[in-house]
């Protein structure tokens, strides 16, 4: 039991996981916001809670999948909602998890995952009466997974009323939207001179139709058709977020007509010098352009939650 006295500190941990930015990026927003009430909170990456192996099995696994065998991703996505052999090993891999999640989540009062496989972990050992917290699943996905879903966790909680739906109708668990864990510098209304100024900045036309491209933090998609494809047009410059692939960057930045950039920190400053998203993984960059009032549209989407998502 956790023995909280009256007048004491909730204590929160904060679950993520290092695949992707997204799950990431929803953990610093939560952290950041607790601690502007006044709330301190842990944060722990849920790879470290598993062996080396099975860690980069993940991290690199997610990559190398969704880059070189897209099929087999979407398989693996498909298999792992139903019951069977495939979810069967998912749900071991998590139990190889419970040692040390455990340790991490003492004498917490409120545990928020932001990671599937996080959740998963939480909900089994609530189950077996080894945790006593509350536990909060943040569903940074537009579209609901098995993964996401536990019965023993006491919140699942969406970005949108949608997903909270879809969590209710298809998988009969009760899930309330509280909106985007996002920086609110994307709600921010922006000053009429950024726009014109930074796309002098990046070499675009002042008042021509400018595509935001977000590519997530690996780089990943097929993105070279996906600016061929708008820049046929004829109509649009594109801004190309290629994260951290600086080969993407390279390739891309041969292309007329396109600007590509690695990792940046202003993309709420892209966004309002922008006309539309297009994306391809209906993640972070998603919710952060439902934020800032910037269409989106999907386009190839990757395998997996990319297409599920759309």
């Amino acid at each position: 039991m956790n023995g909280r006295t009256a007048g004491t500190q909730t204590r929160v941990l904060v679950i993520s996981g290092s695949v992707g930015a997204g799950h990431d990026g929803a953990a610093d927003e939560l952290i950041s916001r607790l601690a502007k009430l006044g709330v301190a909170a842990d944060r722990r990456d849920y790879l470290d809670a598993l062996p080396p192996m099975f860690r980069y099995m993940l991290r690199d696994g997610y990559r190398l999948s969704v880059g070189y065998a897209p099929a087999f991703f979407d398989w693996l996505f498909a298999n792992l909602e139903r019951t069977g052999w495939v979810q069967n090993v998912a749900m071991w891999l998590c139990r190889q998890a419970q040692r040390e999640v455990l340790g991490w989540v003492g004498d917490h009062d409120v545990v928020v995952s932001t990671y599937m496989l996080a959740s998963q972990t939480l909900g089994q050992l609530k189950e077996a009466g080894a945790v006593d917290a509350t536990l909060v699943t943040f569903l940074t996905d537009p579209a609901v997974h098995r993964t996401w879903v536990h019965s023993a966790v006491d919140h699942h909680v969406t970005v949108t009323e949608a997903t909270a739906r879809m969590g209710h109708l298809v998988y009969r668990t009760p899930m309330q939207a509280v909106g985007g864990l996002v920086s609110t510098r994307f709600a921010d209304q922006p000053d009429p001179a950024h726009r014109p100024r930074l796309r002098a900045e990046l070499g675009l036309s002042p008042d021509g139709l400018v595509v935001l491209l977000a590519t997530g933090s690996l780089g990943m998609g097929d993105v070279p058709n996906v600016v061929r494809s708008i820049r046929s047009s004829g109509v649009a410059e594109v801004v190309v977020l290629c994260g951290r692939n600086d080969r993407l960057r390279k390739q891309l930045s041969a292309e007329p007509g396109v600007v590509a950039l690695g990792w940046r920190d202003d993309v709420p400053e892209l966004m309002a010098a922008a006309d539309v998203l297009v994306h391809n993984a209906g993640g972070l960059s998603l919710t952060e352009a439902l934020t800032a009032g910037l269409p989106a549209v999907t386009y190839r989407p990757i395998p997996g939650h990319g297409i599920a998502n759309s």
